[in-house]
């Protein structure tokens, strides 16, 4: 599956997969990858690193913002191949061990089959890989909490609701926030254009994830790279109170 890299800001790369987003950082020869798409996304993602002068073995970390399928598919792959250190808030490391899973389910999905896109939504995501067995074996919780020692310095950012250990990353130097699901700019199952949330039936706890919202409209940033969706310019703080007046 192709891919599009897209250069948003120095050594930030936003890159569009089949209906998800991941997020490559650089600095020099070494690489943060922030999700890593579907597992059927891999060869994109392959492909993305490439891209931009990388290769799997310059990643020096994988950071999850969340363990649904759409961006952990090739975490485990990364790990076991390559020895990269996959790491996510820790709330969620048990989520990517598949301890439990809080994602979408199948009986979700049909009783909001009425809704337009959500049918060739959940045919995509079952051809990508949205239904395999992605657990991670050994995530760690983000080592440290202010600026990983990482490339890019991000700065994970706890945005719960969608998953419980949900995490944003705030580049404050490059004035850009990560949003993950926890504010989009758009997907294939919204009739809605710029940002905006998730459909309620992707979220673990809706309420917690609204409120979330305010998290994001508190980070200086003027570049939203989004989990699903265009980049987003302009203030991030203005996005994130757009999506949550647009919450029903």
């Amino acid at each position: 599956m192709r891919a599009t890299v897209r250069h948003v800001a120095d050594g930030t790369y936003l890159v569009h997969g089949t209906n998800t987003n991941w997020v490559i950082l650089t600095d020099g020869d070494a690489v943060t990858l922030i999700d890593t798409g579907y597992p059927g996304d891999r060869e994109g993602l392959l492909a993305s690193l490439a891209e931009v002068g990388s290769s799997p073995r310059a990643v020096t970390a994988v950071l999850i913002t969340h363990a649904h399928n759409d961006h952990l598919g090739s975490a485990e792959w990364l790990s076991a191949a390559h020895g990269t250190p996959v790491y996510a808030h820790e709330a969620e490391v048990p989520h990517a061990r598949r301890d439990f899973l809080h994602q979408v389910s199948v009986g979700q999905v049909l009783r909001n089959g009425w809704r337009p896109g959500v049918l060739p939504w959940a045919a995509h995501a079952l051809r990508s890989g949205g239904t395999a067995d992605v657990a991670v074996t050994s995530p760690e919780p983000f080592p440290g909490s202010g600026p990983l020692d990482l490339p890019g310095r991000p700065v994970p950012v706890h945005t719960p609701g969608h998953t419980a250990g949900h995490c944003a990353f705030h580049l404050p130097d490059r004035g850009v926030v990560v949003s993950g699901d926890a504010l989009v700019n758009g997907h294939p199952t919204s009739r809605t254009g710029g940002p905006q949330m998730l459909t309620d039936m992707f979220h673990h706890e809706r309420a917690t994830a609204v409120a979330s919202l305010d998290v994001p409209a508190g980070l200086d940033g003027d570049l939203l790279l989004p989990g699903h969706g265009p980049l987003h310019e302009g203030p991030v703080r203005d996005a994130a109170r757009l999506a949550r007046e647009r919450a029903p």
